[in-house]
């Protein structure tokens, strides 16, 4: 649906173009629940490992990673993702990003299951930024980037896109 104000913008305003920046996947040990806090229900997944390639940009993901997930009265997780990536070349990059993940029940009980599900058939999304040291990676610090992400038994994959 178009508006007068939207008809309006100069074409960079109307659309939102990326590249792809990497695919990782993360090793997820198994979800630490702490459950019921004062505010939403509350779980832990310790990333030990993982690895990411693109382009631009591969290596592998350093233990110590965690995602502070909070499962909301809608039913719905947000992530609080905080990781080092180590690229091929010895660089250690932080990376960190909030997300959300959400569908159907019958959906996201079978994925907390393990078992394998279309990743067309629920939402899960990130918004990384990055924290590079000066060098042939500083570039990541004045990018912004989204992801799709998918989950599988062992812990998620993520197409991850650098918004131009």
């Amino acid at each position: 649906m178009s508006t007068p104000l939207f008809d309006d913008l100069p074409a960079a305003l109307k659309s939102v173009q990326t590249r792809p920046l990497l695919v990782m996947r993360l090793d997820v040990k198994p979800i630490v629940i702490v459950g019921e806090t004062p505010g939403p229900f509350r779980r832990v997944g310790i990333v030990p490992s993982g690895t990411f390639s693109g382009e631009r940009l591969s290596g592998k993901v350093l233990d110590g990673g965690s995602d502070w997930q909070s499962v909301r009265s809608d039913r719905s997780t947000t992530l609080d993702v905080r990781l080092i990536l180590q690229t091929d070349d010895g660089t250690n990059i932080l990376m960190s990003y909030r997300g959300i993940r959400h569908g159907a029940a019958d959906v996201i009980q079978r994925l907390e299951k393990g078992e394998e599900v279309d990743p067309a058939d629920y939402y899960f999304r990130i918004n990384p930024i990055f924290e590079a040291p000066a060098g042939k990676y500083e570039w990541l610090n004045r990018s912004l980037a989204i992801g799709v992400g998918h989950r599988f038994s062992y812990g998620p994959v993520y197409s991850v896109f650098e918004i131009l």
